[in-house]
């Protein structure tokens, strides 16, 4: 109301219900997914052709959730992220226009998703006038929509990635840093939008999961020279040359080699590990070993074999006594270098820190070290043969694991940056606190009347009341049917 000065925010009432639409989706969806493998013995979303796609953009989804939370929590201890990044205050989302975006892109994923999956099912619920590929075809054009408008504020970023491509011949801003570090955690990602460019421009989108079914060679692009050994490689090598780069920059025009070239080293280590993952097949201890067996000869044969077997074993000791260095190290560095903890002075955390409670810092510091090996596992190029190579249902799963590690990451490095000049990115060492920054007028420039939520709800209602009435009409006359196939003669007599 307005008598007192008091009015209610509607965008959170907004967001609250959308949030429930979202709920129900997500569970109709995994509940169909559920059900159709086990009643009906159909191919999960998962196993789908598709599912590719749906996973690049739940990887992209899922950062615009972890930004618009990394937004909160800065905002909320006050550390100063708009003065840390150098953003134009006036065209700074608040958390609460963040998740709204992000719900509403939520939705249409998960709409995207239920079509696609329900089309080419038995049940037939959705009728099948539409390819089901049209349903990912649509949801990249949406995704490319969503990146690029508002272009008012999308332009910054483009200007900012295109910053971090060109990291040889720029100065590395704080935020140019940040980005670079926020690449090296969506190799997943980045390889799922090449998938996805091939699949678009291959016209595989516009077969069914039938007709590639009959087909000998689904996405045949994926097994070309081009594709698995050089493209998937370099996608994975991409964005810590990009980090590389900077940090040598950086060593350039600061001249202090600690820590710029030590920095530089733990992306070097990265790099190698991905490229004996990539480049060398020795690892494939098992395919080797039986391909030995058949080729089995004279002495002469068998003692090369066996020499063969030991260089395996030899390789695969020194490839995972790297990933386990380049993980160990990765995770001091995130520690002591990047969120000033580990002090002994103190109690191996640090000084003046910001948030309320030291067991989130703890707790923090164990979980980094667990999702630090597992976002090595990330760099692994998938279909290598690895043997440690995590299966494409659960490659989901480490992909948002890891841009949830990079996003704790992000609470605890800016507050670093905010107590101290750590890298020597500003001129003066004291920085505002949030609340000096002229960002609350952003929460004011957007006003939901409250008739037009109202209006909204009313209108979402009444189409799920519709679409609930339609699916149990649907669902007696399949039992129906079912009864009819089940009783022929009692039908006919009843005649």
């Amino acid at each position: 109301k307005r008598g007192d000065g008091l009015m209610m925010d509607w965008t959170q009432l907004r967001l609250g219900y959308r949030l429930g639409m979202c709920s129900i989706l997500a569970l109709w969806v995994a509940w169909d997914c559920v059900w159709g493998q086990l009643a009906r013995d159909e191919i999960s979303i998962g196993g789908r052709t598709a599912f590719p796609v749906f996973r690049g953009c739940f990887g992209l989804l899922s950062w615009h959730w972890f930004w618009g939370l990394s937004v909160y929590v800065w905002t909320r201890y006050r550390i100063n992220y708009i003065y840390l990044f150098e953003f134009d205050p006036r065209n700074v989302d608040t958390p609460i226009d963040i998740f709204n975006d992000a719900v509403d892109e939520t939705l249409v994923y998960l709409i995207c998703m239920l079509l696609y999956y329900k089309t080419d099912s038995d049940d037939q619920l959705f009728p099948d006038l539409i390819p089901p590929g049209a349903y990912p075809m649509f949801l990249i054009l949406y995704t490319i929509k969503c990146m690029i408008f508002p272009w008012k504020l999308r332009k910054p970023l483009w200007i900012s990635i295109r910053q971090v491509l060109l990291a040889s011949f720029v100065s590395p801003t704080f935020f140019l840093t940040y980005v670079g570090d926020v690449f090296t955690s969506m190799v997943k990602v980045f390889q799922d939008i090449l998938w996805s460019l091939c699949f678009v421009a291959s016209g595989d989108w516009l077969l069914s999961e039938k007709q590639h079914a009959k087909m000998h060679h689904v996405h045949a692009w994926t097994e070309k020279l081009w594709y698995k050994n050089i493209a998937i490689p370099l996608i994975c090598l991409f964005p810590l040359w990009l980090r590389f780069n900077q940090c040598l920059r950086r060593y350039m025009d600061t001249g202090k080699r600690f820590p710029n070239l030590a920095n530089a080293f733990k992306y070097a280590m990265s790099q190698t590990v991905t490229l004996f993952g990539a480049f060398h097949p020795l690892y494939l201890m098992h395919e080797r070993s039986e391909k030995y067996n058949v080729s089995l000869g004279d002495d002469d044969e068998e003692g090369v074999i066996q020499f063969s077997r030991r260089n395996v074993n030899l390789f695969q000791i020194f490839w995972m006594g790297l990933f386990i260095a380049s993980s160990l190290y990765s995770y001091i560095w995130d520690v002591y270098m990047d969120w000033g903890l580990g002090r002994r002075a103190y109690g191996f955390l640090g000084p003046r820190l910001m948030f309320p409670r030291k067991s989130h810092y703890f707790s923090v510091m164990a979980a980094d070290l667990i999702l630090r090996f597992m976002w090595v596992l990330t760099l692994i190029p998938p279909q290598s043969g690895a043997k440690f190579e995590l299966p494409a249902y659960l490659s989901a799963i480490s992909m948002v694991l890891e841009l949830f590690r990079r996003t704790i990451w992000s609470f605890f490095r800016l507050e670093h940056e905010h107590r101290q000049n750590t890298d020597g990115y500003r001129r003066v060492g004291v920085v505002p606190l949030h609340f000096n920054t002229g960002h609350k007028h952003k929460y004011h420039e957007r006003h939901f009347l409250g008739w037009k939520v109202l209006l909204e709800v009313a209108v979402v209602t009444s189409i799920v009341i519709a679409i609930s009435a339609m699916s149990v009409i649907m669902a007696q006359r399949a039992a129906h049917q079912v009864d009819e196939l089940a009783h022929p003669t009692s039908h006919a007599n009843d005649l």
